[in-house]
């Protein structure tokens, strides 16, 4: 039996996916929590085979408990559930540890499939990114290229500036100082090539819209 924990912070997610897996005869939700910092803690006290979080969990983010567990807990294997572009985000996912990323538009078939995939020791991606990999395309003709100049830190920092953290806030969520933030966000505005924080912003929320 899997044993699989649900990281959501919104309620009707989380318990539409208990609803889904309650009749799953390989695979058990053993937990259900709504921020960072309670995924670490519920993983530190219980045993877990397979995390699904979203990526934008309130105190803590999904690529940093990807951080964490890469450090403390390796044997917990990620899989990122958003509804943010794969495009976009998957890559850099799998380069921060993860081991799949799954689209919250996807049914619960394919869930389990990624689930099932990753604790046999797969990794998970969607079929069309995967061949657009595999083929050398470009991943998306705007946004991914966007995001194919960043590093994964960097796209890390661009993401929690989307969503109005402050430098003191990202450099305590990323265990990174504050003049450290400030370095990567002069490299993004020079990589995007904005001069301010106002237009940096917004090429990276225009940027997900394509």
């Amino acid at each position: 039996m899997i044993k699989l924990l649900i990281a959501d912070n919104h309620p009707i997610t989380r318990k539409g996916l208990e609803v889904l897996f309650s009749a799953s005869p390989n695979i058990k939700i053993v937990g259900s929590v709504d921020d960072g910092e309670a995924v670490l803690d519920f993983i530190k006290k219980n045993p877990v085979d397979i995390l699904l979080t979203e990526t934008d969990l309130p105190k803590l983010n999904g690529l940093t408990i990807l951080r964490h567990l890469k450090n403390e807990q390796s044997e917990v294997k990620t899989i990122l559930f958003s509804g943010q572009p794969e495009e976009v985000y998957a890559i850099n996912a799998i380069k921060a540890g993860a081991s799949g990323y799954i689209s919250k538009t996807v049914n619960v078939i394919t869930i389990s499939e990624a689930i099932t995939k990753v604790y046999d020791g797969g990794i998970y991606l969607s079929n069309e990114l995967t061949q657009q990999l595999a083929f050398g395309n470009r991943v998306g003709r705007s946004s991914g290229t966007f995001y194919k100049k960043l590093s994964t830190r960097e796209a890390e920092v661009l993401k929690l500036l989307t969503i109005g953290k402050k430098n003191k806030e990202i450099s305590k969520e990323l265990d990174i100082n504050e003049k450290t933030v400030s370095t990567y966000k002069a490299r993004l505005m020079r990589k995007l090539k904005v001069t301010n924080l106002v237009d940096l912003v917004n090429q990276a929320k225009l940027a997900d819209q394509l």
